[in-house]
């Protein structure tokens, strides 16, 4: 069942395969199984849609190994055989033709997940033989890997500030894009060894890229005619600065800033687009000083004006009820008349004199601050004391304030009923004896 390690694969950098085959896998999230082809390359199980696709459509990383049982649970294929996989990404349920492969694919996941084999398992000899190797060349294989990964790292820690990891063509773009950062960059090759990439004027942009090397003793070469070797990266660069007597600089590209704004415009005559730096920059308004005046609006000045108007016309139409609370304020029939003819309202008609004299008792008999009331000499004219405190203020000490038995009235019409009927008769009596 085991096969070699195919070239899609090498293409794609797996490790080598130990064994391969079609099986049924399902997941916890899956509710119907999927027939793949698994391969088993490292301490991984890959999965392909057809033994002849290049690029996996799963993965399980075995590096997360929890347990491994058997699933006796029929199935309508009687052959079949089924185990449970369980790591630390979920669990699975893997579905194989036979009971012999189901022994098979035990054996090679503890030998790449554990580097043991159980005794458990029902094998022939030759078999379990095999398995040994597996184990073998998968410690050695994840001590390699061990190492490189140090090695990785130790050398990037190791790095100069020159170092870019691009390729060819990126570094190429950089040293032309940046002239002024340098003219020598190292970056990886695609060999998995170094490279420095330089570029000098010359009718143009000329480039050169040398390759270096790392030695299994420790150290570097400059792969020349004559190799050149150092102890590290960063005399790799030192040395390639001194042979140049300083024409070679290391690129070392500091984070680019723009110094303005720049927009996309399209021009409206023929619909060009280009960029077009914003000019200027944009004016803050401060907050008004304590000695300068906030400014009104047109607006909030109309609004308190109106306020004021309504405020003066409540004042002025406040019911005589209401003069009993603050100072009084003596006003003439005729600025009265003046007062609300000015506000677009109907002037109030004059009282009578035979009126007067029974709506004077009802006044005389409300509460008033003032002890007397103005009286103008040689006229006729009737006096209403108004107070001079806002509409407000009578709302709230309306309770305060004794009700009359009949409101107060400027005119005949709104004088309560028996006060009319005895005015009618008075006003018959005077057209009679007329």
């Amino acid at each position: 069942m085991a096969n070699p390690q195919s070239k899609q694969q090498q293409s794609q950098q797996i490790p080598h395969c130990y064994y391969e085959g079609y099986l049924e896998k399902r997941s916890a999230k899956e509710k119907v199984s999927q027939r793949l082809w698994a391969s088993l390359c490292g301490n991984t199980l890959f999965f392909y849609n057809t033994i002849k696709d290049a690029e996996y459509v799963d993965r399980i990383d075995l590096d997360g190994f929890v347990s491994l049982l058997d699933d006796n649970s029929r199935d309508r294929n009687l052959e079949a055989a089924r185990f449970q996989l369980r790591t630390k990404e979920g669990e699975f349920k893997i579905t194989v033709p036979t009971l012999e492969n189901r022994e098979l694919w035990k054996g090679f996941i503890h030998a790449v997940a554990e580097l043991s084999l159980p005794s458990t398992l029902n094998l022939l000899p030759g078999q379990v033989h095999m398995l040994q190797e597996v184990v073998e060349k998968e410690r050695e294989r994840q001590l390699s890997a061990a190492v490189q990964e140090n090695l990785y790292l130790s050398l990037v820690a190791d790095m100069p500030p020159c170092f870019h990891e691009v390729s060819r063509r990126e570094a190429m773009s950089l040293l032309e894009k940046y002239p002024d950062c340098g003219n020598m960059l190292l970056r990886p090759s695609k060999d998995g060894s170094m490279a420095v990439t330089t570029r000098q004027d010359l009718n143009g942009s000329v480039f050169h890229h040398y390759r270096v090397i790392r030695r299994p003793e420790g150290g570097f070469v400059i792969n020349l005619e004559t190799p050149i070797p150092c102890a590290s990266l960063y005399e790799v660069i030192k040395c390639l600065e001194e042979k140049t007597s300083g024409v070679l600089q290391p690129f070392i590209l500091d984070n680019i800033y723009n110094d303005n704004i720049t927009l996309v415009q399209q021009n409206d005559e023929n619909g060009e687009k280009k960029l077009q730096p914003i000019t200027g920059s944009p004016s803050l308004k401060t907050p008004p000083s304590g000695n300068q005046k906030p400014t009104v609006s047109p607006d909030a000045k109309s609004f308190s004006r109106r306020c004021n108007d309504g405020s003066n016309e409540m004042q002025e139409s406040r019911h005589p009820a209401c003069a009993s609370v603050g100072p009084s304020k003596t006003v003439n029939a005729k600025e009265s008349k003046s007062i609300h003819t000015g506000s677009g309202k109907r002037a109030p008609m004059p009282l009578p004199k035979f009126v007067r004299k029974f709506v004077s008792p009802v006044q005389d008999s409300l509460p008033s601050n003032s002890s007397s009331e103005d009286q103008s000499s040689g006229t006729d004219q009737h006096h209403v004391t108004v107070p001079s405190m806002s509409a407000k203020t009578c709302m709230h000490n309306k309770q305060a304030i004794p009700k009359p038995s009949f409101a107060m009235a400027t005119s005949p019409g709104d004088l309560p009923l028996a006060l009319s009927e005895e005015l009618k008769k008075k006003v018959e009596e005077r057209r009679g004896n007329k």
